[in-house]
């Protein structure tokens, strides 16, 4: 119980710390939590042990995969800033594997697809509330920041279960392929089809005491987390694939679902898995060495923004490398990844630290840089979002105003079904 108390606290702790923070921009809670864990974790006060909260991190890994599934509006890939970030992605991934596979056989590294998916991630969860804050979510530079980061969710989300939880072999990779192709025929079935006394009961029983459809949300995703873990898959795709399925089956409870998910997600599971990461994080490999670190965050550049200067090289310079460093800032997913990584033996503990230190630094610098980078925007209104851990927070909102925003960004050929003329050049 005491390592459980500990970590709670530090959750609760972190949204107060950070809006006591002065700055412009607040350190983002994710960053808060890791450092809480380090300091109640084995490696300071030693109040909380990782293994008395295994299950609760675990548990908070798969919320997190949940509700990035559930948030993804495919229909902005159908859109050119959608299409943009995907092949400005696809260079990532290439760049990232041709990278890590030369410093492989160099025998610097021996994870390169680890570390090929984990630096071509963004972290969009964490970037929504900057660019709310800066008045920049509904312009033209924030809708392609928008893109880009749910792109840079969404490709590492389905490259990794291919490369690491198949073994790269075929009949792995066929059954995975077998598994999505399931997943995707569920999640088209129309809420229609539903049987209208089950349809009856889920309405009557989603409210109150019954919250039926928050157990059977809860249900499926450990249900798909146990069928992914049972078939050789990893986790996350039973978590991701169980956020797509509830968007399109959740429509009825739309309204208050999200805000129920919230609740329980953020308010225990997810918190209590960036502790942990904090917890389990090799501090004493970073002190002893931070050049690992350093050439970490030099990668996250090269790997991951460098593309977005070319895929976007028709906007201002100034506006480029903003998009590029907001493209590079990224944590939540790569500690995920590093941690399936460590777990399954494809990762040392001293290498995890160096890649997470590189993630927490480009948090902490890449979108202050990319502010001061980006188009002043006239003051109006108050865009302050009240939360900042990065995952589901302030997403859907944010969702809808990209929408909104998007029909007069100048990357929207296909908006509401309409083409809007393309430039000369393209």
């Amino acid at each position: 119980m005491l390592s459980l108390v500990s970590v709670l606290a530090v959750s609760a702790a972190a949204p107060i710390v950070s809006d006591l923070l002065p700055g412009r921009i607040r350190i983002p809670q994710l960053v808060l939590l890791i450092l809480g864990g380090i300091l109640v974790g084995p490696q300071l006060l030693g109040w909380a042990r990782p293994a008395d909260i295994t299950l609760f991190s675990t548990a908070g890994m798969g919320f997190l995969f949940l509700l990035a599934g559930y948030e993804l509006d495919l229909d902005l890939f159908r859109r050119r800033v959608g299409r943009r970030a995907i092949f400005a992605w696809l260079t990532s991934f290439v760049i990232g594997a041709a990278g890590m596979l030369g410093l492989t056989a160099a025998g610097i590294v021996g994870t390169p697809i680890v570390l090929a998916i984990a630096l071509s991630t963004t972290a969009l969860g964490t970037l929504v509330p900057v660019l709310k804050e800066s008045r920049m979510l509904t312009t033209s530079l924030g809708v392609a920041v928008f893109a880009v980061g749910a792109v840079g969710e969404l490709g590492p989300i389905l490259a990794m279960p291919i490369f690491l939880g198949t073994d790269g072999s075929l009949a792995g990779i066929v059954l995975e392929l077998l598994f999505i192709a399931l997943i995707v025929l569920i999640a088209v079935i129309p809420w229609q089809r539903t049987p209208e006394r089950l349809r009856r009961i889920l309405q009557a029983r989603e409210h109150a005491t019954g919250q039926l459809t928050v157990r059977l949300v809860v249900l499926v995703l450990f249900g798909l987390l146990l069928i992914s873990e049972e078939l050789g898959f990893e986790s996350v795709l039973g978590a991701f694939a169980a956020g797509i399925v509830l968007r399109r089956w959740a429509t009825p409870a739309r309204g208050s679902l999200p805000e129920k998910l919230d609740a329980i997600a953020y308010s225990i599971f997810i918190p209590v898995f960036f502790v942990y990461s904090g917890m389990t994080l090799n501090v004493d490999a970073i002190v002893g060495d931070p050049l690992p670190l350093v050439i970490f965050l030099v990668f996250l550049l090269l790997i991951r923004g460098a593309p977005l200067l070319f895929w976007f090289r028709d906007r201002a310079p100034r506006e480029r490398a903003a998009i590029a460093l907001f493209g590079a800032t990224s944590l939540p997913l790569l500690i995920a990844l590093t941690e399936i990584g460590v777990r399954t033996g494809r990762m040392s503990d001293e290498l995890q630290a160096s890649v997470i230190g590189a993630g927490v630094v480009s948090v902490l610098v890449f979108p202050i840089i990319g502010v001061l980078l980006s188009p002043r925007v006239a003051p109006g209104g108050d865009d302050r979002i009240d939360d900042a851990v990065p995952g589901a927070v302030g997403f859907l909102e944010a969702e809808r105003a990209v929408d909104r925003a998007i029909d007069t960004s100048p990357d929207a050929d296909l908006s509401r079904g309409s083409k809007a003329p393309r430039p000369e050049n393209e």
